[in-house]
């Protein structure tokens, strides 16, 4: 079985929240978000994290785990200008062989059976993504026009994404391309197909206030696995 190295990147600044602090250390129930998320996959053998997180924010980071007595070991490694870069950096000394899960710092709801279900295909196929349905019409613009896209079709796509380390390691060798928005779109360019799984939709990114107030109403159905 291989080890798996699990990067969680943090090197946003929470501008689309508004908040000066980033949304990744705002309080949840009145814990950081980080420390969800990290929790998330402690359930996991064999595990290695890696935070990626801004060079500015590195020592507050360590005052906050201090702060709050959190203890689970791992590296740090300091964020770049964009979400590819700051994944460079935190592959940098990922072993080849093993297996890479790159997930969000403010995606704290990742379920068990999400985690568990990137895991399986990732080792059997190379890579897994995980992702919900749509339940919102979805509509394309085209310049001053606009038009109806069959939902069925489209998928909501989440983090923690997996792959064999030494495939997604080589797809980071690419030059940066504004077009990657997430580790998906730089393997898919590299010539691989991408395998979906289900996500669980608790799982959700918090942008701004509203999420916060959503994520407080489920934290304790999550915390007591009932997710």
């Amino acid at each position: 079985m291989l080890k798996k190295h699990i990067i969680i990147v943090a090197a946003g600044d929470g501008k689309r929240m508004g908040n000066v602090l980033p949304k990744q250390f705002l309080l949840l129930n009145n814990k950081p978000v980080l420390f969800y998320t990290f929790n998330s996959f402690l359930f996991l053998d064999d595990i290695e994290f890696t935070l990626v997180i801004k060079k500015n924010y590195i020592e507050y980071w360590q005052k906050l785990c201090a702060s709050f007595n959190f203890n689970i070991a791992h590296n740090i490694v300091e964020g770049g200008p964009t979400r590819f870069h700051s994944v460079v950096n935190g592959l940098r000394d990922i072993p080849t062989e093993s297996l890479v899960l790159i997930h969000d710092a403010v995606r704290p709801f990742a379920s068990q059976k999400t985690i568990t279900n990137v895991c399986k295909t990732a080792l059997k196929m190379g890579n897994a993504i995980p992702s919900v349905a749509i339940n919102d019409s979805v509509r394309e613009i085209y310049g001053s026009t606009n038009k109806m896209v069959n939902r069925n079709n489209i998928r909501a796509v989440q983090t923690p994404q997996a792959f064999h380390a030494s495939l997604i390691k080589m797809a980071y060798k690419q030059n940066y391309d504004p077009s990657f928005t997430d580790e998906a779109s730089v393997l898919e360019s590299f010539g691989e197909k991408i395998n979906l799984v289900d996500g669980n939709i608790e799982n959700f990114k918090i942008s701004n206030s509203m999420d916060l107030i959503i994520a407080e109403s489920i934290i304790s159905d999550f915390s007591s696995n009932k997710i």
